[in-house]
């Protein structure tokens, strides 16, 4: 394979990332692949491609020292990448040249793997330049999206550690995710193998001497690794005269603040600054040193622990995720939470016989054998054959249609199979799709989806053209028609609202009025909207506004239309139905009884009696078929009395009439 392994940091610098990369750039070599180096460097020349590493231009973050960042538009360095005929692209950083992956990646089709080195969550402090909750808290989310995008750009993504892989998994990342410890040549490291003459060079110059401790942190010096800590540790370990030494090698941003924490401490005979070292000085400076110790809750992998280890050194750190597998109390390692107890662990360690502190130095070695970077190599290399086979099995898009109110987007298989897909254009700009793009079956599954979202929407479309609709009848209609989840209809929701195709306040004045012109009372036009998903508190709002004569107006009108249609009843019933049916139409009880009073029943209690006698004779006629004599006078008289008529009217008109008497 011809492999392109993309970084912002590389060989000399020593840091995690820059040591992973050169590893694994030697394995794959071993294994007969041909590698490229795509990086940084600190000034502004041109690309050039020197041997089988092109650099790119760019800037050196301080704060982040070692790491250069450069402009992801380069096109003469394109131009190179795109001569070198990769096939595959391995990116191990998301920004600068990390983009610049992407870009090649996707304009050369050629399938990208990505590996997650920093959890750039515990870095937000270098936004943060006013310690604001509320800013590291937006940072955070913004470090959580953007992991998440150029996450899924990715064919595979490679996590240093189950700690990462979580913490991916938590961002929302859908890509295959393959945790691949970055690999060490052991044998480099191994304290069996170490040049005695070199050792005695580096603690002869740094003064140690042979009954001296010689405590190691290597690494960036950056206030996100904590070695403040330590150094507040060895306060104490002076303190209690153990015979110890802190060598730091390495350097960053935050080296000037430790050396005056030191010198406030007064610790400037034991707190050694050694500066920056090339990489393969460093194992000797491991095998110089006794332990090795490290404050840092920031690492994806931990690196320097495994080296450590691996050196033989017995590590000494505040718990985290990461070190499970590599650190165990009392037979690698110490666990520490404060500098007390950092003073405490270290006291507790050198006090061990010379057999017991030799069986921690040989499980140290023995834990870190699983990292070979032999079997880091074959393990990446098959993570490549994966990406490779799924980019050859992705589908291409062979066209687009842009249309006012979704993009049509036409896809064939590998089979030459042709799928017509339809997708917001949201979805179209955010994906970054365009003709002749490879995508894999699940993007194409998720296209699939997203048509049923459109599909949604244009139904909607066509629900409202015919009748103005709210807010709720739209969310009822799309999930009870379409299979989409809920978060798409809340978007289509939005959607319509913003482009006021539906909007509750407007349907709610409007369906008030045409209601009131129907002679609906309030409680009926309150009830109605509330069953179409009109807050409460906006029906109240609008209605605040209604004039109690208008009101009372229309339950006269109404009152006026239901009482010429109840006919050959009583008053006394007349008056029931007609209160039940203005209660019926929404009008409350104060309104309805201040209408009954402008209700005229003059002309009905005028014809009582004539209508009682009608209602006699049809209550007659419809008793006497079965009844007859007292019986039959009795059914009649049960069936006007409930007809709202008065018993003594009723005696009345019935002795008016012929009976059978039994």
């Amino acid at each position: 394979m011809r492999i392109g392994l993309f970084g912002d940091t590389y060989f000399p610098e020593i840091n995690g990332v820059a040591t992973s990369i050169k590893t694994l750039e030697d394995e794959l070599i071993k294994l007969g692949h041909e590698v490229y180096i795509i990086t940084t460097k600190a000034d502004f020349s041109k690309p050039e491609l020197e041997g089988r590493v092109l650099r790119l231009p760019g800037i050196e973050l301080k704060f982040l020292y070692g790491y250069v960042l450069t402009s992801p538009l380069q096109i003469s360095a394109f131009n190179i990448v795109r001569s070198l005929d990769l096939d595959i692209i391995h990116a191990h950083t998301e920004f600068g040249i990390g983009i610049f992956a992407r870009i090649c990646s996707r304009l050369l089709s050629i399938p990208l793997v990505s590996t997650y080195h920093t959890t750039y969550e515990d870095y937000t402090h270098y936004v943060n330049f006013i310690n604001s909750n509320i800013v590291d808290n937006v940072a955070k989310k913004i470090v959580a999206n953007l992991s998440k995008l150029y996450g899924d750009s990715s064919m595979e993504v490679i996590s240093p550690s189950y700690k990462t892989k979580d913490m991916l998994l938590r961002y929302g990342i859908r890509s295959d995710i393959h945790v691949v410890p970055t690999g060490l040549d052991l044998k480099r490291f191994n304290p069996k193998n170490k040049n005695l003459q070199k050792i005695k060079d580096i603690r002869d110059n740094y003064n140690i001497l042979d009954d001296e401790l010689l405590v190691i942190y290597l690494g960036r010096i950056a206030e996100e690794k904590s070695i403040d800590v330590v150094i507040d540790g060895f306060s104490h370990i002076k303190k209690m005269g153990i015979k110890a030494k802190f060598l730091i090698v390495g350097t960053g941003p935050g080296e000037e603040d430790l050396k005056k924490q030191s010198n406030s401490l007064g610790l400037d005979d034991i707190i050694i600054f050694a500066g920056k070292k090339s990489p393969v000085e460093v194992s000797d400076y491991y095998l110089a040193s006794d332990v090795f110790v490290s404050a840092s809750l920031t690492e994806t992998q931990g690196l320097t622990f495994i080296e450590a280890l691996a050196s033989g050194l017995p590590v000494f750190a505040r718990h985290d995720e990461v070190l499970d597998e590599l650190v165990y109390e009392n037979e690698s390692g110490y666990y520490f939470s404060s500098p007390e107890e950092f003073a405490n662990k270290l006291s507790l360690y050198n006090s061990l016989s010379e057999e017991e502190k030799e069986k921690i130095k040989e499980k140290a070695v023995d834990v870190v054998k699983s990292y070979d970077s032999e079997t880091f190599g074959k393990k990446i290399e098959d993570v490549y054959k994966i990406a490779i086979s799924k980019y050859k099995n992705m589908y291409v898009i062979d066209e687009i249609r842009v249309k006012e109110d979704h993009v049509l987007i036409i896809v064939e298989s590998p089979n030459r199979e042709e799928y017509k897909l339809m997708v917001t254009n949201e979805t179209y700009t955010n994906e970054g799709l365009r003709k002749e793009q490879k995508i894999s079956e699940e993007t194409l599954e998720k296209l699939k989806k997203e048509e049923n979202v459109v599909k949604a929407y244009q139904s909607c479309i066509s629900k409202i053209a015919t009748k103005d609709r709210t807010r709720k009848e739209i969310y009822d209609w799309i999930t009870n028609n379409f299979d989409i989840d809920i978060q798409s209809v809340n978007m289509i929701v939005e959607k319509l609202e913003s482009r006021k195709y539906i909007d509750d306040y407007r349907y709610a004045k409007s369906n008030i009025e045409l209601m009131k012109l129907s002679l609906k009372g309030e409680q009926r036009i309150i009830q109605t909207l509330k069953k179409k998903g009109i807050p409460y508190e906006l029906i109240t709002e609008l209605l605040e506004d209604s004039d109690q004569n208008e009101e009372l107006e229309h339950a006269i009108k109404w009152a006026n239309k239901i009482k010429v249609n109840i006919k050959d009843t009583s008053v006394a019933l007349k008056k029931k139905k007609m209160y039940q049916k203005l209660m019926v139409q929404g009008y409350n009880h104060d309104i309805i009884n201040l209408a009954m009073e402008h209700i005229s029943f003059v002309e009905d209690e005028n014809n009582e009696i004539e209508n009682l006698r009608k209602a006699a004779n049809k209550s007659r006629k419809k008793y006497e078929k079965n009844n007859s004599g007292y019986k039959l006078r009795n059914n009649v008289f049960k069936n006007l009395f409930n007809l709202g008529y008065r018993s003594e009217d009723i005696y009345v008109v019935l002795d008016e009439m012929e009976w059978d008497d039994e």
